[in-house]
């Protein structure tokens, strides 16, 4: 049994499943009724209006209905949209036991404890049919689900069949119903539109349920004798065929299944029991501990049975629906009707293979799991939980695929699961011991090995891997060579999906998908709150899964979505472009063909491919608030502008990406004070004096358009403001305008017309108007104020701004990454400005040489004309008398076109450049210096990056230059590109130009042997070091070149360690016996011939001095092979060879010996002798013992030991 889902509630007397819906309904003990969705495993509402127990509950078949009947002998027939009782049925006398509705006719069937079964027509709401007979409680009744019959089971020991033929030939003709409906009002039980057709004897005591066969002519009964019985019937007559025993206490409920053929019944022993329909045995048993069970239902449409207890219900399947399946290349094997079978994809041929289990062993859940596939031996594993796990092999003859007469003995074993390993290896997991069988094509152990966890369950992991699964854990096992490759905390894993390059695997839990590289490095995770079925990965490394009732998509960044809806569960096989292949759970081969378009749009601004994108903006159906979200989000709000019809989000995307063209148009439509606003801030940032000037205007904003006008230098149209605040009688705004002009008399008068003489009279004396302050003066007479002694007084004038008249240019603006293919839709915006009623002609008057917004007495008088009407008065309906020369002349509506709008942003050369190169230099010089870290991180291992800090901050300043335009302006960058030559195209970016070549490392290589000839060790090391440090920053041209940077890295790296160990030495003077071992070790390095000799010779002497002559015998050979030039070299050699063959021992034993090639660990200075593990630093190739396994490299400074890297990459040949 395969629970689906559970409840717990009061005791469950009925239940209903919904034909199309995934909802079920249980009537309680309690009186309430229950419905739930039982894939998502919510409570979707309740319904209690009855009291006392609900037994019968039934979904109608299309109608958005249910019936329940209760212990109150009521029939409710119910809404679920509207969660209302339509009405009630009145008529029984007693319990009510079940109410079925007719799959046709608008009927209701209930059964009685008042030995009645009535039929109801629910449309007119009447009893139009008592069928009697029955001489105790009636328990159940039923419609036969094609034929005009009813089936009745009664605690007399009874099953009766009624023919109601009759009554359906009264429903077809109304009028004989009517008169029907007169005679049954005189006479109640004197219809005789419902007869008995048979009665069934047989059972020993009362009958609790009896149901009809779907299509045959067969019922089942169950009875309090604890027996179910199987019964025929004909035309004529019906006669019982078996008794089926088994169950310990009165049998409940019985059922035939839908889709199998098999009963199903369920007792208040506590058990569900399963039989075989044909055979008449049984075939399982379920149990519960304490709760007895009284209902079953059946799905009409879908493998699916409920049962009700004493303390809720069980949702379950009997047998999985999945058929098992392994892909190879283009083709598909896969289990179906005891069948192994064979599907192309490219011809959809669909073959059978062999049969893969002998007949008469089929019982429940024994079917296929897993099938495993070895192409090369045409070999196929399957594994089943047969005998608690046990999988079979057949070796599928080549030509046997199409013929299904081929029959083979299979070489069988136990095991949890079993999976091909290798081309004729697989893995038998054995649960008991926690260890895997590695077998044969015979089926012979040839290799046994404990796994790392307790394991469960073994998947492939490519060739020798194992997959192990724990409950909460997933590890990738090497067989081999016995070691974890990488492990995963998960929730538990039911199936494993590789993609097609084995780079990426999807692990997929009840309702988690995890997604994570090949060594179980997580990427990311997707939680449904549905069940995940299947999966697949496609050819762009998107994720394809299903869920119960979706096709849905994960991007590698973790962003997932809805491709399309299903009506049934399918489990993907195969996903080819935008065609999925799968298999539905009768095991037949789908095709469904999905737009791809969305996830693929996702993909491309994923991975920066911004020329697909614009192709698919104009040749797709792209829309929908997800996607405008989305793209908002991700940070391309100029891309979600060209999806988008609603006005308010146009705006704000248009703001958000700078567009301020459709900004204006989008404000215009909208005309809301906030959206002027806004827009005016915006236009402000990009310098956009016009729109700013027509932002304000349109809200009236008197004061922000005198600063404007201010610091554009736009003397006229500030005093012009001076005058309509006077007019408006605005003494503030009129003070502020006169102070912003610098006019002293207009300041005066202000000052004097408010009253406020004394202020008046001061600014008049100081600015040196006497005549004006003589008057004033005779005006205050004794309240004459003082002006301070010994002030000299300067004249407040407003600066003159640096650009006047125009729009500011803020920078030079290069067309958007989308603007050139998205012109189409910007065409369609500046066609809606125009057709806005030429606001910007009537509004904003343009003049075309300056650029500059023309009068705002225009726009005031127009506002003043809209606003007499209003309630509020507005600003006051002032009918102004101004001065002729502030008439302003209107201007044509195309004019508008004139004024500048700031193009979008380009994209900044860096950007280009980090795009385009998958260098590590170049990503440094472009300044994304995350990307270029993770780069060496991947390609060489490096980890400590504190060396490369300056070098990363070199080649970024090294590649710009900066330049200083007016002092009131930013410094000006400008970017360096490498090649440069003036035939190249100024639209195609070259390169960056780089600090670091390959020729500096050559002239330092030089240096470092000059220091080391002349012993001048800690500079020679600084200098290697710094080598090694440049390189993984260097960018070489040719393949020739490359080799050579391998080459010299070799070379640095033995004077790096030589160096170290010399160094080390020379600090050691206390322990001479480890001074001479690292004298020896330094004479195996890999140096250049004047230096191997002065090592030799610095080795031969210290051993001399320690009496080891023998050793240092061994060093003089050494050195006099090299064919010293220098005579006093050759000299020494051989004296010291003369004085040892005279005592040829050694008196300290040192860790050396010179037969055994070794290599020296750049940690501890110890040799690794040839055949001894070690570990090497993925950059310098250094060696190490393997205890130093995750620490930094101490030879270069920079890796970490032992981590797994591609390779240095240095030059764009390597990557085309």
């Amino acid at each position: 049994m395969l629970t689906k889902f559970e409840t717990k509630s009061n005791r469950v007397k009925g239940l209903s499943f919904h034909t199309q819906r995934p909802w079920i309904l249980a009537s309680l003990h309690s009186g309430v009724i229950q419905l739930w969705d039982y894939r998502m495993g919510t409570l979707i509402d309740r319904f209690d209006e009855h009291e006392g127990p609900v037994r019968g509950v039934h979904f109608h078949k299309t109608q958005p209905l249910f019936v329940s009947g209760g212990d109150d002998y009521k029939i409710k027939v119910w809404n679920y949209k509207t969660h209302k009782c339509l009405f009630t049925l009145l008529g029984h006398l007693d319990y009510i036991r079940t109410v079925q509705f007719h799959h046709e006719y608008p009927w209701i069937v209930s059964a009685s404890d008042d030995q009645t079964i009535r039929i109801w027509n629910w449309q007119s709401r009447t009893c139009i049919s008592v069928l009697t007979g029955h001489n105790h409680y009636v328990m159940c009744a039923s419609f036969h689900p094609k034929d005009d019959l009813v089936v009745s089971a009664s605690l007399d020991q009874t099953v009766r069949v009624w023919d109601i033929g009759a009554l359906r030939k009264k429903t077809v003709s109304p009028a004989d119903d009517l008169l029907r409906l007169s005679q049954m009002n005189a006479d109640l039980f004197g219809g005789v539109d419902a007869i008995v057709k048979y009665v069934l004897e047989g059972h020993d005591r009362g009958v609790n349920w009896a149901s009809f066969h779907p299509s045959l002519p067969l019922i089942v009964s169950g009875a309090d004798d604890r027996q179910v019985k199987l019964w025929r019937m004909n035309e004529t007559k019906a006669w019982e065929v078996d008794t089926l025993r088994g169950h310990m206490n009165n049998v409940s409920s019985v059922m035939f299944h839908a889709k199998q053929d098999i009963i199903v019944s369920n007792s208040e022993d506590k058990s569900i029991r399963v039989w075989d329909a044909t055979k008449r045995t049984g075939l399982q048993t379920f149990r519960r501990e304490h709760d007895r069970f009284w209902i079953l239902a059946v799905h009409p449409e879908m493998n699916l049975l409920a049962a009700g207890h004493d303390s809720g219900m069980i949702v379950f399947k009997l047998e999985r629906e999945r058929s098992a399946f392994a892909l190879s290349g283009e083709s598909l094997f896969y289990t179906k009707d005891r069948f192994l079978r064979y599907y192309e994809f490219s011809t959809q041929r669909d073959s059978q293979v062999i049969p893969i289990r002998r007949p008469g062993t089929a019982s429940l859940n024994q079917s296929p799991r897993t099938l495993s596939y070895s192409p090369t031996e045409n070999a196929v594993l399957i594994c089943s939980d047969l005998d608690g796990g046990s999988y079979e092999l057949y070796i599928i003859p080549k030509d046997s695929i199409g013929r299904s007469d081929f029959v083979q003995e299979a070489k069988r074993g136990t095991g949890g699961s079993a999976v091909f390993i290798a081309r004729n290896r697989f893995a038998v997991l054995e649960k008991s011991t926690n260890q895997v069988l590695v077998k044969n094509l015979k089926n012979e152990v040839v290799k046994k090995g404990t796994l790392p966890i307790p394991t469960d369950a073994i998947f492939y992991a490519g060739t020798g891997n194992l997959l192990c699964r724990s409950e909460d854990k997933v590890v990738i096992f090497d067989l081999q060579q016995r070691l974890v490759l990488g492990d995963l905390q998960t929730p538990f894993v039911r199936y494993v999906v590789w993609s097609n390059d084995m780079e990426s695997v999807a692990l997929l839990s009840k309702h988690t998908i995890i997604i994570a590289s090949k060594k179980l490095v997580h990427q990311c995770t997707l939680h449904e709150t549905i069940r995940v079925k299947s999966g697949a990965w496609d050819d762009n490394g998107v994720f394809i899964y299903t869920t119960l009732n979706h096709i849905k998509y994960c991007l590698p960044n973790g962003d997932s979505g809805i491709i399309r809806t299903l009506d049934v569960p399918i489990y993907i096989t195969k996903v080819t472009g935008n065609i999925i292949f799968c298999l539905d759970r009768d095991g037949k081969n789908r095709i469904i063909t999905i737009v791809a378009t969305e996830y693929i749009f996702k993909l491309s601004l994923l991975r920066k491919k911004y020329d697909h994108v614009m192709s698919m903006i104009r040749n797709s159906q792209l829309c929908g608030q997800a996607m405008i979200a989305y793209l908002q989000q991700k940070g391309f709000p100029e891309v979600a502008l060209h999806f988008v019809e609603d006005e308010r989000i146009r705006f704000n995307l248009a703001l958000e990406s700078g567009n301020i063209s459709v900004a204006v148009a989008s404000a215009t439509e909208i005309n809301e004070k906030d959206q002027w606003y806004k827009l005016g801030v915006e236009a402000l940032r990009q310098g956009n004096v016009g729109i700013v000037e027509f932002a304000y205007q349109q809200t009236k904003n008197f004061e922000r358009l005198s600063f404007l006008y201010l610091i554009t230098g736009n003397l006229e149209k500030l005093s012009k403001l001076m005058k309509i605040a006077e007019v408006k009688n605005n003494v503030m705004g009129q003070f502020h305008n006169a102070l912003y002009l610098g006019d002293v008399k207009e300041r005066v008068k202000i000052l004097e017309n408010a009253g406020h003489l004394p202020l008046a009279y001061i600014t008049a004396s100081v600015h040196g108007l006497h005549d004006v302050a003589e008057r004033l003066a005779s005006e205050l007479g004794d309240n004459l104020p003082s002006l301070p002694e010994g002030k000299t007084p300067s004249l407040l004038m407003p600066p003159t701004p640096v650009m006047c008249g125009g729009d500011w240019p803020l920078l030079r603006v290069m067309k958007g990454i989308f603007e050139g293919g998205l012109e189409n839709g910007a065409k369609g915006v500046v066609d809606d400005e125009e057709d806005a009623d030429g606001v910007w002609g009537e509004e904003l008057d343009v003049d075309v040489d300056g650029m500059q917004n023309g009068d705002v007495e225009a726009m005031l008088e127009d506002a003043e004309m809209a606003d007499e009407n209003d309630e509020d008065g507005g600003w006051g309906g002032l009918d102004l008398e101004l001065p002729p020369e502030l008439d302003t002349p209107k201007s044509s509506a195309n004019v508008r076109s004139s004024v500048f709008v700031t193009p979008t942003l380009g994209m900044p050369v860096n950007q280009i450049w980090s795009q385009k190169s998958s260098l590590a230099a170049e990503q440094a010089a472009a300044g994304s210096f995350d990307t270029a870290m993770r780069l060496l991180h991947r390609q060489l291992g490096i980890k400590n990056f504190a060396p490369l800090r300056s070098m990363f901050l070199d080649l970024f300043t090294g590649s710009h230059s900066y330049l200083r335009a007016l002092s009131s302006s930013p410094v000006v960058s400008l970017a360096i590109e490498r090649g440069w030559s003036e035939s190249a195209s100024p639209n195609v970016r070259g390169p960056p130009a780089l600090v670091y070549d390959f020729s500096q490392l050559e002239e330092k290589l030089k240096a470092g042997y000059k220091a080391t000839t002349l012993g001048k060790f800690t500079e020679a090391l600084r200098v290697f070091l710094s080598i090694l440090h440049t390189i993984p920053l260097v960018v070489v041209e040719s393949r020739r070149e490359v080799d050579e940077v391998k080459e010299l890295i070799i070379i640095v790296k033995e004077y790096v360690l030589g160096l170290q160990m010399e160094l080390k030495r020379r600090e050691m003077r206390a322990d001479p016996t480890r001074q001479q071992e690292l004298a020896a070790y330094f004479t195996h390095f890999n140096l250049q011939t004047p230096h191997l000799r002065l090592a030799l010779l610095s080795a031969m002497g210290v051993c001399y001095k320690a009496k080891n002559l023998a050793t240092a015998c061994n060093f003089a050979r050494r050195l006099l092979e090299t064919n010293p030039t220098v005579e006093s070299q050759a000299k020494t050699a051989r004296q010291v060879i003369q004085a040892a063959e005279r005592n040829m021992t050694d008196e300290t034993k040192i860790n050396y010996d010179f037969r055994n090639p070794f290599v020296i660990c750049g940690a501890t200075y110890v040799p690794i002798y040839r055949g001894q593990k070690d570990v090497s630093c993925p950059y310098c190739t250094a060696r190490f013992v393997p205890g130093q396994e995750g620490n930094i490299c101490t030879v270069c400074d920079l890796a970490v030991i032992g981590a797994d890297a591609s390779g240095l990459v240095c030059s764009p040949s390597q990557v085309r």
